[in-house]
């Protein structure tokens, strides 16, 4: 547990949104733009409510008619989409710019801010989310810099959704223009005066020249660190991107792991799950989904996160073409009803066996009152199934599989059940060769300069590793 500040430690601070849309309005400097859709104009109205809006509003507006929103920002497969913002920002930037920057432009750094939203209605009542961001000047006439954020709206009532989504709004537009404010806690502050039950924030990216030196994949990172989000994602170029756009309506394919690092037996797991998730009936043949899965727990090195192992590990799986997932789900059910939330296709996680005995030990059910049943109800819906890789027990020669594990007796019927169902499957035609192969034995070659470490891991990672010198490798050692 983190210690108290001291006494005499000073504290920053925290305006509540009133304050900040006050602020806003009082500087001379900060003009702009609003265009809302979706929820009503809930950013805007902070800064009519609050006084003085007339120094920072030059517009404000909706377009609920599909109609006329595609007259104004062009048409478009999805309103609620980034590609949607995206049309909105340039429009009302350039806009702004146009009739504006000549009569006001070397003393006004101006912004547009935008949002598109598919909030609570008659006709909606769950997946309640949109699309919020800000174009901004960080000094008249410069470049403009800009956050896009994806949120979803957690209230069960439609009113407090267009509170939240007014306050979320305020500390984005806020955080944009006195950005070298208190920089560090730039993630946090996007949920002030809220809490993570009511607004999550699970995609973020900063572009343009205040963000130059700003790396997404650890700024994504933060959003799960500080629990605005529990899971987020990059693809194989490195990119954050939205769960759903990757996920929806996709069968999924899953492998959890530390990756520190990444070793033959990793791809040869992913492998061998692949070959048998795409025969399976429910699947069809259709290309699932396949992610590598990283929790905050495997990110942790004695107690502390280091953003550039993250990254080193990111860029390594990456450099196999693969989907990466950060993620706050240590129990295997919170990680399938994350997945739940974008698919109803089968969808498969692949592991050791190892974790299959971490999975039926008890102890890590305590807090659910129906304890590894009422897990276990959570985990096996809709069709999802484990793949189990095979573990080779040195010590006396034997191999064990999904099929002759040991579990403690009381609950052999169980595991038989879930077997004798396919619930849980062994994995065929693995590479016998890479068996030995851990990933704590490959770390400890590198880091002792046993070269042998080279043949336990892909071509690509070893390259990497050695022009990186990561995880302590030293070739003149």
């Amino acid at each position: 547990m983190q210690a108290p500040p001291s006494a005499s430690a000073p504290q920053r601070h925290i305006p509540g949104t009133n304050e900040k849309a006050l602020r806003i309005n009082l500087d001379r400097l900060a003009y702009g733009t609003f265009a809302e859709i979706g929820a009503g104009q809930e950013v805007a109205r902070w800064f009519f409510r609050v006084g003085g809006a007339s120094g920072t509003i030059a517009k404000s507006m909706s377009a609920y008619d599909m109609t006329v929103s595609d007259a104004i920002y062009g048409s478009c497969s999805r309103y609620v989409s980034q590609q949607r913002l995206e049309s909105m920002l340039d429009h009302e930037f350039n806009l702004l710019l146009e009739r504006l920057a000549s009569k006001r432009g070397d003393n006004t750094k101006f912004f547009a801010f935008a949002d598109t939203v598919a909030a609570q209605s008659f006709t909606k009542r769950d997946d309640c989310h949109g699309w919020m961001g800000v174009r901004f000047q960080t000094q008249p006439q410069s470049e403009p810099s800009e956050i896009i954020i994806h949120v979803r709206l957690l209230d069960k009532d439609n009113l407090a959704q267009q509170e939240a989504l007014g306050v979320i709004g305020v500390n984005l537009l806020y955080r944009a223009i006195y950005l070298s404010e208190h920089r560090e806690s730039f993630v946090p502050s996007l949920i002030e005066s809220l809490t993570p039950d009511r607004v999550e924030v699970d995609m973020i990216k900063l572009s343009g020249p205040a963000f130059k030196l700003v790396d997404n994949r650890l700024i994504t990172l933060q959003l799960v660190q500080h629990g605005l989000t529990s899971a987020a994602m990059f693809n194989p170029d490195g990119n954050v991107v939205q769960a759903a756009d990757v996920l929806y309506r996709k069968p999924i394919l899953v492998e959890r792991g530390s990756f520190r690092p990444v070793t033959k037996v990793t791809i040869d797991m992913i492998n061998c799950a692949q070959t048998q998730f795409i025969q399976e009936p429910l699947v069809q043949g259709e290309p699932p989904v396949v992610l590598l899965e990283m929790t905050l727990k495997n990110l942790l090195d004695q107690g502390q996160l280091d953003p550039m192992d993250f990254l080193d590990r990111v860029d390594l799986l990456a450099s196999l073409g693969k989907t990466v997932l950060i993620s706050n789900y240590a129990e295997h059910h919170r990680l399938a009803a994350y997945l739940r939330r974008y698919t109803k296709k089968m969808t498969g996680i692949v592991l050791g066996i190892p974790t299959l005995r971490e999975i039926f030990d008890e102890k890590y059910y305590t807090d659910l009152d129906g304890g590894i049943l009422e897990s276990f109800g959570r985990l096996f819906k809709n069709e999802l199934k484990l793949y189990v890789y095979p573990q080779l027990d040195a010590e006396n020669d034997t191999l064990i599989t999904a099929d002759n594990l040991s579990v403690a007796p009381h609950l052999r019927h169980l595991y038989n059940h879930l077997l004798e169902n396919h619930s849980i499957e062994s994995l065929r035609d693995y590479d016998a060769s890479v068996l030995p192969v851990t990933s704590s034995n490959v770390l400890e070659r590198i880091q002792a300069n046993d070269a042998s470490w080279v043949n336990m891991v892909p071509v690509e990672v070893a390259e990497i590793i050695k022009q990186r010198h990561l995880f302590g490798w030293n070739d003149q050692a």
